[in-house]
């Protein structure tokens, strides 16, 4: 199976390893891909925001199947214009991948799907949004509608500031605050049937404690053994399988990732946000213990024909990868600085997943705000915790960050409390 990942990040490298270590991916190629990516497969240089390149890419490669992993492409209609040449891809239509696109959208479709989440109000004046945070209280949670890179959420007991953030966006969704600790369920998805992988919960802040600004994930783990044992078949059956029908109904047949963000209220689950891609960093370990083919499994939803193939196994073992970022993120982000030590890492038996990284002159340099991404697998969360992080020793850069507290209990549980 000649398989095609577009995207540069960690999400994609961590997709990409996964696909290398199944027997029925026989070519593996990636566009543009990264530094790290192309140790495991063939890159090509794609605006991967440019349907029309995208698709011509694929079928000048022969691709079987396409896998888009960001949702700027998604939403851009990348994955239409692929399926228009008569190519199967795994990621959602642009009309679809609406559910991340636009949380109003996404509010509409829990709504009519009676699916469990928070209760909001859409916004679009400085009176509206008043209106609303009055309404809900604080803490105050607005989400920017549009796209935003995993940043456009404020949570805060701050007034001014909730104020000050729906006045920088267009349109913005206020909520009620859920109270309970995050996790994230991914869901694979053919348009009818989903299949859902291992739950695993992320970091957010940039600085131990859950402390300091929100990020796209400073490390994440898995398996989460303080949820409930029956997390994953209640919220396939008030939230996914809903969902599905729902998108089905208003004929825009989801295909691709669900991501479930979910707050465990002492209510229950309930619905934080819909992405529609694998989420990054918090995919990393979930791939890393998954026990089955991952191409064929995409591969399978891409065609529509998901019941067909067995359901995901996860190896008895846990997993945790620690971010590391450059000077100045999330706010801003160094590059060229020179990276060492990554062979060393690798030698513990840990992966090194490329985020922001580049060459220059034959050297690994830091090229964006998360670099790198180092994981390790152990028989429980300490276990792969302490292999993570000693791994992680080995690598150096100017001005590096890491949280030293990923994945350290109870903090997996009771940062997902906190304002994040």
């Amino acid at each position: 199976m000649k398989t095609l990942v577009i995207g540069t990040g960690g999400r994609e490298h961590a997709l990409a390893i996964a696909l290398s270590r199944d027997p029925a991916v026989t070519e593996l190629h990636a566009a543009p891909g990264n530094p790290g990516i192309g140790a495991i497969a063939t890159l090509h240089p794609v605006d991967p925001l440019d349907p029309d390149a995208v698709a011509e890419l694929a079928g000048s490669i022969g691709a079987e199947v396409v896998i888009v992993g960001p949702e700027a492409p998604l939403v851009a209609g990348v994955a239409d214009a692929v399926r228009a040449r008569g190519i199967a891809v795994f990621g959602p239509s642009g009309a679809a991948a609406q559910l991340e696109g636009s949380k109003a959208f996404a509010k509409d479709v829990m709504t009519a799907a009676g699916v469990p989440t928070a209760r909001s109000r859409v916004c679009t004046t400085p009176a509206e949004v008043a209106e609303a945070l009055d309404e809900f209280g604080a803490p105050h949670v607005v989400k920017d509608d549009a796209l935003a890179a995993g940043k456009g959420v404020v949570v805060t007991n701050d007034r001014a500031e909730a104020i000050a953030h729906a006045a920088s966006c267009r349109r913005v969704v206020v909520e009620e605050f859920l109270d309970g600790p995050e996790c994230s369920l991914f869901v694979v998805c053919d348009g009818t049937t989903g299949y859902p992988l291992q739950p695993a919960q992320d970091f957010k802040r940039i600085h131990d404690g859950g402390r300091g600004a929100n990020t796209g994930g400073m490390g994440s783990y898995t398996p989460l053994t303080w949820t409930d044992p029956d997390l994953v078949d209640t919220v396939m059956a008030q939230v996914v399988r809903p969902t599905l029908a729902e998108m089905a109904a208003r004929g825009v047949p989801f295909v691709g990732c669900l991501y479930v963000g979910l707050a465990l209220t002492a209510s229950g689950p309930r619905v934080i946000e819909f992405n529609v891609r694998f989420g990054d960093p918090d995919i990393q370990p979930v791939l890393a213990v998954l026990d089955s083919p991952l191409g064929v499994l995409l591969d399978a939803a891409a065609h529509g024909r998901l019941a067909e193939v067995e359901s995901p196994r996860f190896a008895d073992a846990a997993a945790v990868s620690v971010v590391l970022a450059s000077a100045g993120y999330p706010e801003s982000s160094s590059s060229g600085d020179v990276i060492t030590g990554v062979e060393d890492a690798a030698a513990t038996g840990a992966d090194v997943i490329h985020a922001g990284t580049a060459l220059r002159d034959g050297e690994l340099v830091t090229a964006g705000g998360r670099v790198l991404a180092v994981r390790a697998v152990g028989a429980d969360v300490a276990e792969a915790r302490a292999r993570a992080y000693a791994a992680a020793d080995h690598i150096t850069f100017a001005g590096q960050q890491r949280r030293s507290d990923i994945a350290a209990e109870p903090l997996g549980v009771v940062e997902g409390a906190s304002l994040r």
